[in-house]
């Protein structure tokens, strides 16, 4: 096996028929990553002119929270209706999402829009790694894995790009119109290159916990229901409601009939704290929804340039876990314990740099937030890929694709609760009322103090993800 693996090569995955296939899974990962950016990039502007400010995190939170839902129901999708089916339903449904942000006369109809993109993204997301088993021969899985992952460099790059053009022409709408062409593109790739597939005798075959997500979904909108209000009083019943309710997930999964996690996902000595780190640096590195806008009203910074700083957490992250993945175990020990370290100090260091008025040298001040938001990502790099690893080792024996797609579940509903809980805390803190240059630097220092916490607790709790990998690797 791992002979022919080694075997295979790019001009075999990049070229000819295999290369048409190749960029239309790469393409569902590349529309889903790449609007991101977008978004993040035009948002300030965005706000500037249809209003909805006290909105702002919600665009990310809906988007993120129906990605949850429909990435979840992507195996049930492609044993329904088949691979190429699915993906010209998910790209419709994206596609709808997207004029409807592109017309959007007021907050409301972008956040109907956003929702519809999460749909169609999360979608597209689930399925291109699902069809890579179905449309590649095995020898050519860990090639086109690695390309489908590459996609989220390219948005990086892409992304901030293609909005910050945009925002600083005044035509953010076009942001989202230019995405349409590219969709049709992928459409008629998934028509002509996609095989449709078979469908499956009994839908039923392949079953999805809708219950637990159902109340992931439900406690993300608790929250973010009461992020709108300036009471502190209310914002704590409203996080101390979601969070009750997501408590909800652990009884559905041990007396449900399906389980979104795996025996001991919720155990703190095993599975559970793994679990609990990628959660918390998911929440840590959610600080990038809100850093472009904070850069162009604090800093003077362009729509472009303020998109580009932001993806540098995004790039970090990249660079984290490019320079930390293949260590021996001792060095990948050190790298799990410093990366949630190096997060939290990042975020505090922002804390420091962001609100207050930096020293009037021109355009070369930006040199002083770069450092602290690659850290962010930086450290989130340094100990993700050794967390995801530890996972595939301590997975209960026929529950390792469980729990391998945990890890995007968690992710993805960290995500949306992280953006969520930025809302509420900017909210209270000044982002609305008084709003403006003062409302703005208060809202960033209470944001980026309470959002390092996260890696701060993840730095205690990764000690047991680390003792028990040594563990594991001294009974291997």
């Amino acid at each position: 096996m791992s002979a022919s693996q080694n075997s295979a090569s790019w001009s075999e995955l990049l070229w000819g028929r295999n290369g048409l296939r190749s960029i239309a899974l790469a393409g569902g990962v590349a529309l889903h990553a790449v609007n991101v950016y977008i978004v993040a990039t035009i948002l300030p502007s965005v706000v500037q002119d249809i209003g909805g400010l006290p909105y702002y995190a919600w665009n990310m939170t809906l988007f993120v929270v129906a990605s949850i839902l429909s990435s979840a129901l992507s195996p049930k999708s492609l044993d329904a209706f088949g691979p190429r089916r699915s993906f010209l339903l998910a790209i419709v449904v994206f596609a709808l999402g997207t004029a409807l942000c592109a017309g959007a006369p007021s907050m409301g109809w972008m956040l109907v829009g956003r929702t519809f993109q999460g749909l169609g993204g999360g979608l597209l997301l689930g399925l291109s790694y699902s069809s890579v088993r179905i449309v590649f021969e095995e020898r050519l899985w860990p090639k086109a894995m690695a390309l489908l992952s590459s996609m989220w460099g390219v948005a990086t790059l892409a992304g901030p790009a293609i909005g910050g053009i945009f925002a600083e022409a005044g035509l953010w709408r076009w942001a989202f119109w230019a995405v349409l062409p590219v969709a049709a593109f992928l459409a008629l790739l998934v028509q002509t290159q996609i095989a449709a597939g078979k469908r499956s005798s009994s839908a039923a075959a392949v079953k999805v916990p809708m219950a637990q997500i159902g109340v992931m979904v439900m406690s993300v909108l608790v929250v973010s229901i009461a992020s709108l209000t300036h009471v502190v009083g209310w914002n704590a019943l409203g996080l101390a409601l979601g969070v009750l309710i997501g408590f909800g997930v652990p009884l559905l999964d041990r007396r449900g009939p399906v389980r979104l996690m795996p025996n001991g996902a919720y155990a703190i000595a095993g599975l559970g704290s793994i679990y609990a780190c990628v959660a918390l640096l998911s929440v840590g590195i959610t600080v990038e929804i809100f850093v472009p806008y904070f850069l162009q009203v604090l800093h003077g910074h362009s729509p472009l340039v303020a998109g580009y700083l932001s993806a540098l957490m995004s790039a970090g992250w990249t660079l984290g876990a490019v320079t930390s993945s293949g260590r021996a175990p001792a060095a990948a020990a050190r790298f799990m314990r410093a990366g949630p370290i190096v997060s939290c100090a990042s975020l505090a260091a922002l804390a420091v740099l962001i609100p207050l008025p930096l020293p009037d040298y021109g355009s070369s001040a930006v040199w002083w937030v770069i450092v602290p938001l690659v850290g962010v990502g930086l450290g989130i790099g340094m100990c993700w890929p050794h967390l995801l690893t530890q996972v595939f080792r301590m997975s209960p024996s026929g529950q390792e694709n469980m729990a391998s797609s945990a890890i995007i579940t968690v992710q993805l509903y960290a995500m949306a609760l992280g953006a969520t809980l930025g809302g509420m805390v900017t909210n209270a803190a000044g982002f609305t009322d008084p709003g403006g240059v003062p409302g703005t630097r208060t809202a960033s220092l209470a944001m980026f103090v309470v959002f390092a916490l996260a890696p701060g607790v993840a730095a205690l709790l990764v000690g047991n993800v680390v003792r028990a990998r040594n563990r594991s690797l001294l009974t291997s």
